[in-house]
């Protein structure tokens, strides 16, 4: 069992791609609040298929596929441990993973209420995270955006202008990044560069439906199990798969 717990450890490290949320050992999915909602002008809700891709400073790239659904500052973020590639994930992290129900995974952001919501499907379970400040920052009012043409540029079929944008938030910080806007979509950014915690990242997005997601969505399902944290869920449900006969794949 303390095998499945330092694999489980390593791939939560590895998840760790963009601004944690405030409770520790979090997974976080893309960080859209703030000022990084600027980037999105005018389309601020939508679904698109999500792949992200994250450079550490030792430049060991992760690949990371999922859904996001976006509205005005609300977002979800689905992905399967199965289809991540690189970084530093052991062999065995997947099969590990959907052994123990954890392979699917959910991150809800409710930055107005200042929570967010960790789901595993396989799990029948949730934990709720609290927010920072920085985290549920305002979706779009109080940021500035410059806006400097440096190209034009195709992007997966789609024509784009390629844009430096600086955004600077009310207490002054800059925040710099490079954006493909797709003229054919309403301006959509379907590429952002910019640098996370000295982390460089690169979300690519596909499949764009500018339709409002349903509200449902932002909200964990009815009847799953509500957990106090993290850890608890983890220790919890992997007692219950023990105890309940249902072993673990040989290491």
């Amino acid at each position: 069992m303390k095998n499945h717990f330092s694999i489980l450890a390593s791939v939560i490290i590895c998840l760790g791609l963009l601004p944690a949320y405030s409770q520790p050992g979090a997974p976080a999915g893309p960080h859209l609040g703030g000022a990084m909602s600027k980037l999105f002008g005018d389309n601020q809700a939508f679904s698109a298929g999500l792949e992200m891709q994250v450079a550490d400073k030792s430049g060991k790239p992760i690949t990371m596929p999922g859904k996001l659904s976006f509205d005005t500052g609300k977002s979800r973020f689905e992905v399967n441990m199965a289809d991540m590639k690189g970084g530093q994930l052991p062999p065995n992290a997947a099969a590990q993973m959907k052994s123990m129900g954890m392979d699917e995974m959910v991150t809800i952001a409710r930055p107005e209420k200042k929570a967010a919501y960790l789901i595993y499907p396989g799990m029948q379970s949730y934990t709720e995270i609290q927010l920072s400040n920085a985290d549920s920052a305002p979706t779009n009012g109080d940021y500035k955006a410059e806006i400097t043409e440096i190209g034009k540029e195709t992007v997966d079929g789609h024509p784009c202008t390629k844009n430096k944008y600086v955004v600077t938030d009310n207490e002054g910080v800059k925040h710099e990044s490079t954006v493909w806007n797709a003229t054919d979509l309403k301006n959509f950014p379907v590429k952002i560069q910019t640098l996370e915690q000295g982390d460089d990242v690169t979300m690519l997005f596909k499949n764009v439906s500018l339709t409002k997601p349903a509200a449902s969505l932002f909200d964990p399902p009815a009847g799953f199990k509500k957990y106090d944290n993290i850890q608890q869920l983890m220790q919890q449900e992997m007692m219950k798969r023990m105890s309940g006969g249902m072993g673990m794949p040989p290491h």
